[in-house]
C-alpha cells in the first residue's frame, strides 16, 4: 500500500442501486480486511484518465482468497457464487453483479502478495481501497485477445501513460517465459505512438530482441501451442489435432482439464452477452406516434 499522499476520490457516475451495491461489496471487504484491490475500467481510468461507459466492477483477491472474501459478503448479506474455481467468483445482488479475481482466464496471472505492494490508495464510493498496479494490469491484460474482446488497446494506452514511472524490472519479470508476448505489445506501441517509442526503455527493447534472435527453442516444446494463453477460443482447432500440447495444462499451465472444460462450455454465453453489450437499445419516443 502506498503512503505519504492522500487518496483522491475517484468519479464514478452511476445509479444509485449500482453505487451502493459496489460501496456495500467494497466495504465488507475492506472491513473485514481482505485484501483487495479495484481492476477494470476504474482501476484503466485512474492510470491513463480515459473514461469508458461500462460500469462493471472488477475487485481482484488474492489467489487462495475466495473464502474469506465470500464469508466477508456473507456477513454483509451479499450472495457470492463460484462459477469458474480457477479464477472468478461472483457477488450477486439482483441483476447487480462484482466480478472477483484471483488469476486469468487462462490461470497464469494469479494475484499474489506482491500485487499489494505498490497499489495507490483512492476512494471509491466513499471507501478507501487500493487500485490494481499499472504493471500487473498491463500484465494480466496483454492476454486478452479474443475474437470479441482485445485488450491490447488498453495495454498501449497503460504504457504511454506510465512508461516513464513503470517498474520495468518488476513486469519482465511478470511475463518470464511468455516475454514474446510483451514484446509483441511493445512493437505494436511504438508503431501506434511513433513519437512516444523512445519512453521504452533502450535496455528493455534490446533484452527482448537479443532474446528474440538469439534465444534456443526449448526442448519438448515442438508439439505446443500457447495459442490459449491469448484466447479460450481461436485456437481450439490446434489443440484438438493429436499431439497437440495445450499450454494452458501442465507442465506449461496450472488448469486442470475439467476447468478447461468448464471454461469453454461458457463460450457461447459469452458471445451472446458481448452481443447484447454492442447492440443499442431502442429509445422510446418522448411523445406519441402521429396516427
Amino acid at each position: 500500500m502506498t503512503h505519504g499522499a492522500p487518496a483522491r476520490s475517484v468519479p464514478s457516475e452511476m445509479s444509485a442501486p449500482r453505487r451502493g451495491f459496489y460501496q456495500r461489496v467494497l466495504r465488507a471487504l475492506v472491513r473485514e480486511r481482505v485484501p483487495c484491490l479495484v481492476g477494470g475500467t476504474y482501476a484503466l481510468e485512474d492510470h491513463t484518465g480515459i473514461r469508458r461507459a461500462t460500469k462493471d466492477l472488477d475487485l481482484f483477491i488474492l489467489h487462495g482468497g475466495w473464502d474469506a472474501a465470500a464469508a466477508a459478503l456473507a456477513r454483509e448479506g451479499i450472495h457470492t457464487t463460484l462459477p469458474f474455481p480457477h479464477w472468478l467468483g461472483k457477488a450477486h445482488r439482483g441483476r447487480l453483479c462484482v466480478d472477483l479475481l484471483f488469476a486469468s482466464g487462462n490461470g497464469l496471472c494469479r494475484v499474489d502478495e506482491s500485487w499489494f505492494t505498490h497499489a495507490p490508495e483512492r476512494v471509491f464510493w466513499g471507501v478507501r481501497a487500493m487500485v490494481c498496479p499499472v504493471e500487473e494490469l498491463i500484465w494480466s491484460k496483454s492476454f486478452v485477445q479474443e475474437r470479441e474482446r482485445f485488450d491490447g488497446a488498453d495495454v498501449l494506452h497503460l504504457l504511454r501513460a506510465q512508461a516513464d514511472e513503470l517498474d520495468w524490472t518488476h513486469l519482465l519479470a511478470r511475463f518470464g517465459e511468455n516475454w514474446e508476448v510483451l514484446l509483441s505489445h511493445l512493437v505494436l506501441f511504438r508503431f501506434v505512438y511513433p513519437g512516444d517509442r523512445d519512453r521504452i526503455p533502450a535496455w528493455v527493447m534490446h533484452t527482448l530482441v537479443d532474446r528474440l534472435l538469439h534465444e534456443p527453442l526449448r526442448p519438448g516444446v515442438e508439439r505446443l501451442c500457447r495459442g490459449t494463453l491469448l484466447s479460450r477460443e481461436q485456437y481450439l482447432a490446434d489443440i484438438e489435432r493429436p499431439g497437440v500440447l495445450d499450454a494452458r495444462m501442465p507442465p506449461y499451465g496450472t488448469l486442470t482439464p475439467a476447468d478447461i472444460v468448464r471454461w469453454t462450455a461458457e463460450i457461447p454465453a459469452a458471445r451472446r452477452a458481448t452481443l447484447r453489450r454492442r447492440t443499442p437499445q431502442r429509445r422510446r419516443s418522448a411523445s406519441p406516434l402521429p396516427a
